[in-house]
């Protein structure tokens, strides 16, 4: 039974149950960043006399977080596995992504719709979170900087909890911040560990097929289903489905 506190307010459905919260992946869902992960991954890797990548080739890269994006990277260039490099493009790729935030060069950008949707569905009563495998300060930083703060009340970072996407971790943190049990909660990604997160937490998930799904066909995806545009989702959830 979903508590009506947890939903109180709230005018949205999903399959007939009461909604109080929905859930946004950032990269690839949220927002168009690869342009800025590319720049800082071949800033990083530029200082260590390595080439860059082009940036169709880092998109197929992005997912489970920066840590497993540097290891991607130094795959695709063919190095060997070796700890130590990886760790300092690491901490080359956290500072030169502080430093494109810091210095007005981020060219991240709201997918059209993205805040159509956010405005419909706060004003619809539901309570609006961020839960993303980015660095809780780059994420917050993004959204306030776009103004998305406006709407999204929560970020919850890769490094808020102890684990991050796929695991439940995350959401269910989200959750509970937001006074929403689970099953009344929405999840909406681009990805593979979108839709097993939202699995292992009980709640259903929607996927748009635009985003970086770490090279895999996006529809191919086994979610509950697929919106072309953010800009649907409001009508979806208020139109009763």
């Amino acid at each position: 039974m979903i508590s009506t506190d947890a939903v109180r307010g709230s005018r949205a459905r999903w399959r007939g149950e009461a909604l109080g919260a929905v859930l946004f992946d950032l990269d690839g869902t949220l927002l168009d960043t690869v342009g800025d992960i590319a720049l800082a991954l071949n800033r990083a890797l530029g200082e260590h006399g390595l080439a860059p990548i082009p940036t169709g080739e880092v998109r197929a890269m992005i997912g489970r977080g920066a840590p497993m994006l540097v290891r991607r990277a130094c795959a695709h260039l063919g190095l060997a596995p070796d700890e130590a490099l990886q760790a300092l493009l690491l901490e080359g790729f956290y500072h030169h992504s502080e430093r494109i935030e810091e210095h007005a060069e981020s060219a991240a950008a709201p997918y059209d719709g993205a805040l159509q949707a956010l405005a419909g569905l706060r004003a619809a009563g539901l309570r609006i979170a961020v839960v993303t495998n980015k660095q809780h300060r780059f994420a917050a930083a993004l959204v306030r900087s776009l103004g998305l703060d406006a709407w999204v009340e929560l970020v919850v970072g890769g490094d808020t909890c102890a684990q991050r996407k796929p695991d439940a971790a995350p959401l269910l943190y989200a959750c509970a911040r937001l006074a929403t049990p689970p099953t009344a909660a929405l999840m909406v990604g681009d990805s593979i560990n979108d839709v097993q997160a939202a699995r292992a937490a009980g709640m259903p998930v929607i996927c748009v097929p635009y985003g970086y799904n770490e090279g895999r066909d996006p529809r191919s995806l086994p979610c509950d289903a697929f919106i072309e545009s953010l800009g649907e989702l409001p009508s979806l959830l208020l139109g009763g489905n």
